[in-house]
């Protein structure tokens, strides 16, 4: 008889739901989750798993060995789900509202880890029917702490015993995608998203007489300008960028008959080719020396590294969308036109192994996808109907894609 692992999910939604409840109330920020951690590893307890946790990260790896693996050379599947929150104060009225100030689930990392965890639980109760192992990844760190290039240099890619054959990782949204709806596509699926910070040094004095000054206030604002230009006008439309600048600041409000003599601003840069990425960053510079050069004054650059884009694997994205298709129905699965400009240090394990990274709508019913608030806003909130479902794809594509490798 065919295993309904749908069933058997359905079958534990209220851990699921509760555990997604808990981790929302009580959410932490980076790298060092230890309540999150001691959680999830309360949840893993009886499920018979190979645990390791992290030295330099609270993160967790949980290696389950199928019960009808081969004694040799079995396959191996990650599974990945990110566990950290955002320095967001909740504006939500909800019972299960954050209850430490200033920080928030707001990105739905609670649902991926309840998920993954719920997910660990199903194929654990079926394991004598899994042909190779799984490899559960619970990574802190996602938001600009690259947890998963951490857990990658402590082992979580070795873990089984060998590396894994396939990866895939799971999101929710808040909006723009109808709830129980699946999404993904081959090739760039996210951003590689940069950052860059601008000193522009000039010489301080009076509001009453600029002239004796390098005022940093203009030159910095001609810069940002140009970089608009500089986007638009020097690159490839059908290969592009994104750069936005999120933050300026030059003197003191107290006193605006000072002219300040250093001004600063932060952009963040997104791209989705290796190519467009390494040209931006070889010549921004030049733009930004030559406006400071042409009044007067220098500037210093910063360039910040962030994640790579994500690319998923063709042949590994359609697996997971005839998945879909045959678990919940054809109309599930959305293959993408166009790749998202957010950004997923998952990158990092998709840069590795072959693999696929899984959009997820959780768009309360109340409101629609259009209208609904977006992940990282304090007011965005995540329907835990889309629990079961996600709970399900992360077992189903496990326990299919090793009997595929088996075979």
């Amino acid at each position: 008889m065919a295993i309904n692992l749908r069933t058997t999910a359905a079958q534990h939604e209220d851990r699921i739901r509760a555990l997604r409840h808990e981790l929302h109330r009580y959410p932490e920020l980076g790298l060092d989750l230890p309540r999150t951690q001691s959680r999830v590893l309360d949840e893993l307890a009886d499920l018979g798993l190979e645990i390791t946790t992290g030295t330099d990260t609270t993160s967790i790896v949980a290696v389950l060995r199928g019960g009808a693996r081969a004694e040799q050379d079995a396959p191996v599947v990650l599974l990945r789900a990110d566990m950290d929150a955002l320095a967001v104060d909740e504006q939500n009225d909800l019972p299960y509202r954050s209850q430490v100030p200033g920080v928030m689930h707001a990105c739905g990392h609670d649902l991926h880890t309840a998920m993954l965890a719920g997910a660990a639980r199903v194929l654990a109760e079926h394991r004598d029917a899994l042909r190779g192992d799984v490899v559960f990844m619970f990574q802190p760190g996602e938001e600009m702490h690259d947890g998963a290039a951490v857990m990658i240099r402590e082992g979580v890619l070795n873990a089984a015993g060998r590396r894994p054959d396939a990866a895939y990782g799971m999101h929710v949204f808040a909006s723009g995608v109808p709830l129980g709806k699946f999404v993904s596509r081959s090739g760039p699926m996210l951003a590689a998203a940069d950052g860059l910070r601008v000193n522009v040094v000039g010489r301080g004095g009076h509001a009453s007489r600029p002239q004796d000054a390098v005022d940093p206030v203009p030159i910095a604002c001609e810069m940002v300008l140009a970089l608009q230009s500089f986007v638009t006008r020097r690159f490839d439309v059908f290969d592009p960028l994104v750069c936005t600048v999120g933050a300026i600041a030059a003197g003191d409000l107290a006193a605006p008959n000072a002219i300040p003599s250093i001004a600063r601003f932060a952009a963040s840069v997104r791209f989705w080719s290796p190519e467009t990425r390494e040209r931006f960053h070889g010549e921004v510079d030049r733009l930004l020396e030559g406006i400071a050069a042409a009044h007067g004054a220098s500037v210093e650059v910063e360039h910040v590294t962030g994640y790579p884009a994500t690319i998923t694997d063709a042949s590994e994205t359609e697996f997971v969308a005839a998945t879909v298709g045959e678990v919940f129905g054809e109309d599930r699965f959305e293959f993408l036109p166009q790749p998202f400009a957010g950004s997923e240090d998952f990158s990092h394990v998709l840069a590795e192994i072959p693999g696929s990274f899984i959009g997820l709508g959780a768009t309360p019913a109340d409101v629609g996808p259009t209208t609904a608030a977006f992940n990282h806003s304090p007011e965005a909130r995540y329907a835990d109907e889309a629990l079961v479902d996600g709970t399900t794809l992360y077992a189903e594509i496990a326990m299919r894609r090793l009997a595929q490798l088996a075979g």
